[in-house]
């Protein structure tokens, strides 16, 4: 005997009722005629076509609109490590995003393992049937080690969105929180809570775009050069940043910081806040908890961003991820390069023009002009970096 229908007085279940995806034939089969070339003989000609010419396969299948989204259910939202079964409705919401928002037919992939050597190998052999790689909710250090060996192996786009989805919303939050206050990146000073995956996609990403200074905080305080424990990732972070040579809290840093991005689930109180530099930046990123209240931060900073749609100026990935994908797709791009990841993040940040004020640093979700935009610059971008195989 069923017991879902006790759920069914909450909308939230009511609407995940049966899945939110299912797949729909693009041509008719009206008849034997229709059946004859949709499939046996007619379909034998295309895959003899397919055997000779590989490449065919973009033309005469879904592969070059199609993304796999995996998971291993290691890091899903706020909520942990809670198995590949209690992830599939967030990769099924990830594949409707990747419709609804940038018209790319995506595949929840939960997967049974969570040993790096399985992952990899799981997604290699099943990845000629995708034209691109979405990696979703995994736990870090893990995935960082997961995306760099699909990327070496594969000749498609492989993302990690936790990562680089959030970075280039935030990268083009920042810039224009930046041009507002009538700063460059280059003048800022950053203090990053969160050393997990994006939070190093973050600090890379703004040290790629050319911020002035960045120091990150995990869950023992700042990471510095010659810090004990570190692993291999947040080792290569200590070389990189904290030029100021931050050794103590957050909140120490944070003095006369210009920005403030958490991404840690941790709190930060209103004195660390206050003590910022005039027109700060405040980025209070977790969810569904912001490190900062917004109300609280925007006492004291210039800008105030969190990731919850309650409030100005909402972090979220849906404004990159369907958009890169889109762009890198279009060209059949073989990766994502860090140079389209930037372009990216100029043309969300463009997309807010002159309308910028301190509650607009950054576009609707829903605004129609963001997903074209953020394809065209990525295409552009993978056209120009050479990782493009169709040209204009």
């Amino acid at each position: 005997m069923s017991i879902t229908p006790a759920f069914d007085h909450d909308p939230a279940f009511a609407l995940h009722r049966g899945g939110k995806l299912e797949v729909r034939s693009t041509v008719p089969v009206r008849d034997a005629a229709d059946l004859s070339l949709a499939y046996t003989p007619g379909v034998a000609r295309v895959c003899t076509a397919i055997a000779e010419t590989p490449s065919l396969v973009n033309d005469y299948t879904w592969v070059s609109n199609v993304v796999a989204v995996v998971s291993d259910g290691t890091a899903v939202l706020g909520l942990g490590d809670i198995g590949p079964a209690a992830a599939m409705p967030v990769m099924e919401g990830k594949a409707l995003l990747f419709k609804e928002f940038g018209g790319v037919d995506a595949v929840p992939l939960c997967l049974a393992c969570t040993d790096v050597d399985e992952l990899v190998e799981t997604v290699v052999r099943l990845a000629p049937s995708f034209g691109g790689i979405n990696l979703e909710d995994i736990s870090a250090p893990r995935c960082f080690e997961v995306e760099a060996r699909l990327r070496e192996l594969l000749d498609i786009p492989v993302f990690h969105d936790d990562q680089h989805g959030t970075a280039i919303v935030v990268l083009a939050a920042l810039q224009n929180a930046a041009r507002l206050t009538g700063r460059s990146l280059g003048e800022l000073r950053a203090v990053v809570a969160g050393a997990g995956a994006s939070g190093v996609a973050v600090s890379r990403i703004l040290l790629e775009a050319g911020i002035g200074d960045i120091a990150v905080a995990d869950s023992k305080g700042m990471i510095y050069d010659g810090r004990e424990g570190l692993n291999p990732v947040k080792q290569a972070l200590a070389r990189d940043t904290n030029k100021a040579g931050h050794t103590g809290s957050t909140e120490e840093a944070l003095a006369g910081a210009d920005v403030f991005v958490g991404l840690s689930g941790s709190t930060v109180t209103e004195q660390a806040i206050a003590a910022m530099a005039a027109d700060s930046i405040v980025f209070a990123l977790s969810n569904p908890t912001p490190e900062v209240l917004p109300e609280v931060a925007a006492r004291h900073a210039g800008v105030v961003a969190t990731g919850r749609s309650d409030f100005p100026n909402q972090i979220n990935n849906v404004l990159a991820f369907p958009g890169v994908f889109r762009g890198a797709l279009d060209v059949r791009a073989t990766t994502i390069t860090e140079n389209m990841k930037v372009a990216a993040a100029n043309a969300l940040a463009a997309v807010v023009g002159d309308d910028l004020t301190a509650e607009y640093v950054i576009p609707s979700p829903f605004d129609a002009r963001v997903a074209p935009a953020v394809t065209a610059a990525v295409a552009a971008q993978a056209r120009a970096d050479g990782v493009a195989r169709l040209h204009d």
